[in-house]
Protein backbone atom coordinates (compact mmCIF):
# COMPACT_ATOMS: atom_id res chain seq x y z
CA UNK A 1 0.00 0.00 0.00
CA UNK A 2 1.59 3.50 -1.01
CA UNK A 3 1.27 6.44 1.14
CA UNK A 4 2.68 9.73 0.63
CA UNK A 5 5.69 11.27 2.50
CA UNK A 6 7.35 14.50 2.84
CA UNK A 7 11.35 14.45 3.27
CA UNK A 8 13.40 17.13 4.07
CA UNK A 9 16.80 15.95 2.46
CA UNK A 10 20.23 18.42 2.76
CA UNK A 11 17.22 21.46 3.55
CA UNK A 12 14.99 20.57 0.96
CA UNK A 13 11.34 19.53 1.36
CA UNK A 14 10.70 16.37 -1.21
CA UNK A 15 7.25 14.65 -1.30
CA UNK A 16 7.68 10.98 -2.03
CA UNK A 17 4.60 8.29 -2.79
CA UNK A 18 5.93 5.00 -1.08
CA UNK A 19 5.27 2.15 0.78
CA UNK A 20 6.21 2.84 4.36
CA UNK A 21 8.14 0.16 4.27
CA UNK A 22 10.49 1.19 1.74
CA UNK A 23 14.08 1.10 2.98
CA UNK A 24 15.00 5.41 2.98
CA UNK A 25 18.17 4.55 1.50
CA UNK A 26 15.96 3.43 -2.07
CA UNK A 27 14.20 6.66 -1.43
CA UNK A 28 17.08 8.48 -1.26
CA UNK A 29 19.22 6.95 -4.06
CA UNK A 30 16.06 5.79 -6.48
CA UNK A 31 13.36 8.40 -6.12
CA UNK A 32 15.68 11.50 -5.27
CA UNK A 33 18.47 10.33 -7.02
CA UNK A 34 21.43 11.24 -4.27
CA UNK A 35 23.76 8.66 -4.93
CA UNK A 36 25.99 9.61 -1.53
CA UNK A 37 25.13 6.66 0.25
CA UNK A 38 25.78 3.52 -1.17
CA UNK A 39 24.10 -0.15 -0.78
CA UNK A 40 26.50 -2.29 0.76
CA UNK A 41 25.84 -5.15 3.07
CA UNK A 42 21.95 -4.25 3.11
CA UNK A 43 22.23 -5.31 6.84
CA UNK A 44 23.07 -2.28 8.53
CA UNK A 45 26.53 -3.74 9.37
CA UNK A 46 29.06 -2.12 6.79
CA UNK A 47 27.79 1.64 7.19
CA UNK A 48 28.11 2.36 3.58
CA UNK A 49 24.18 3.95 3.94
CA UNK A 50 24.45 6.10 7.02
CA UNK A 51 23.03 9.29 6.57
CA UNK A 52 22.11 11.92 9.65
CA UNK A 53 18.91 11.64 10.52
CA UNK A 54 18.35 14.47 12.83
CA UNK A 55 21.83 14.51 13.49
CA UNK A 56 22.21 10.85 14.60
CA UNK A 57 23.78 8.29 12.30
CA UNK A 58 21.59 5.83 10.89
CA UNK A 59 21.90 3.02 8.45
CA UNK A 60 19.37 3.84 5.83
CA UNK A 61 19.21 0.59 4.17
CA UNK A 62 17.44 -0.55 7.59
CA UNK A 63 15.67 2.29 8.48
CA UNK A 64 11.92 2.76 7.09
CA UNK A 65 10.73 5.84 5.11
CA UNK A 66 8.03 6.12 6.85
CA UNK A 67 9.72 6.18 10.46
CA UNK A 68 12.55 9.07 8.37
CA UNK A 69 9.51 11.04 7.32
CA UNK A 70 9.05 13.44 10.46
CA UNK A 71 12.81 13.77 10.60
CA UNK A 72 15.67 15.93 8.81
CA UNK A 73 17.76 14.09 6.66
CA UNK A 74 21.37 14.89 5.83
CA UNK A 75 23.57 12.91 3.41
CA UNK A 76 26.96 13.89 2.29
CA UNK A 77 26.14 15.82 -0.22
CA UNK A 78 24.91 18.14 2.30
CA UNK A 79 27.19 17.95 5.03
CA UNK A 80 29.35 20.60 3.20
CA UNK A 81 29.83 22.37 0.20
CA UNK A 82 33.30 22.05 -2.57
CA UNK A 83 33.34 26.34 -1.49
CA UNK A 84 32.78 25.57 2.08
CA UNK A 85 33.29 21.25 3.02
CA UNK A 86 32.96 20.43 6.24
CA UNK A 87 35.90 19.46 8.33
CA UNK A 88 35.84 16.14 7.44
CA UNK A 89 35.86 16.14 3.73
CA UNK A 90 38.58 18.85 3.94
CA UNK A 91 39.91 16.53 6.39
CA UNK A 92 40.41 13.67 3.91
CA UNK A 93 41.43 15.59 0.91
CA UNK A 94 44.39 17.22 3.04
CA UNK A 95 45.29 13.29 4.41
CA UNK A 96 44.65 11.11 1.04
CA UNK A 97 42.40 9.28 2.22
CA UNK A 98 40.29 8.27 -0.69
CA UNK A 99 40.30 5.03 -2.36
CA UNK A 100 37.67 3.51 -4.72
CA UNK A 101 35.37 5.88 -2.45
CA UNK A 102 32.45 3.16 -2.36
CA UNK A 103 32.76 3.40 1.51
CA UNK A 104 33.90 7.00 2.34
CA UNK A 105 30.44 8.10 2.85
CA UNK A 106 29.81 5.52 6.25
CA UNK A 107 33.02 6.73 7.34
CA UNK A 108 32.54 10.24 6.77
CA UNK A 109 28.74 10.50 8.72
CA UNK A 110 29.67 8.46 11.16
CA UNK A 111 32.92 10.62 12.82
CA UNK A 112 30.57 13.58 11.55
CA UNK A 113 27.87 12.81 14.16
CA UNK A 114 30.20 11.45 16.72
CA UNK A 115 32.69 14.55 16.61
CA UNK A 116 29.46 16.53 16.85
CA UNK A 117 29.02 14.63 20.06
CA UNK A 118 32.34 14.63 21.26
CA UNK A 119 34.48 17.42 19.32
CA UNK A 120 37.98 16.70 20.86
CA UNK A 121 37.68 12.66 20.96
CA UNK A 122 40.95 10.57 22.26
CA UNK A 123 42.21 7.91 19.45
CA UNK A 124 40.76 5.39 21.16
CA UNK A 125 37.57 6.72 21.54
CA UNK A 126 37.69 7.74 17.72
CA UNK A 127 38.63 4.00 16.71
CA UNK A 128 35.49 2.79 19.04
CA UNK A 129 33.26 5.52 17.18
CA UNK A 130 34.27 3.59 13.86
CA UNK A 131 34.10 0.11 14.92
CA UNK A 132 32.50 -1.87 12.30
CA UNK A 133 32.95 0.25 9.10
CA UNK A 134 34.47 -1.64 6.36
CA UNK A 135 36.97 -0.18 4.03
CA UNK A 136 38.14 -2.87 1.26
CA UNK A 137 41.39 -0.57 0.23
CA UNK A 138 42.62 -0.79 3.95
CA UNK A 139 42.88 2.85 4.27
CA UNK A 140 41.83 2.67 8.10
CA UNK A 141 44.95 4.30 9.72
CA UNK A 142 44.91 7.26 6.90
CA UNK A 143 40.80 7.65 7.70
CA UNK A 144 41.66 7.85 11.56
CA UNK A 145 44.69 10.42 10.95
CA UNK A 146 41.66 12.44 9.02
CA UNK A 147 38.94 12.29 11.80
CA UNK A 148 41.69 13.38 14.69
CA UNK A 149 42.73 16.08 12.10
CA UNK A 150 39.27 17.19 11.67
CA UNK A 151 38.94 17.34 15.42
CA UNK A 152 41.75 20.06 15.55
CA UNK A 153 40.04 21.76 12.48
CA UNK A 154 36.71 22.17 14.20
Amino acid sequence: MTESFSLKVNGVQHRLDADPDMPLLYALRNELGLNNPHFGCGLAQCGACTVHLDGFAIRSCQTRIADAAQGEIVTLAGLGTPANPHPLQRAYVEEAVPQCGYCINGWIMTAAAFLKQNPKPSDAEIRDALTGLKCRCGTHMAILRAVKRAAEIG
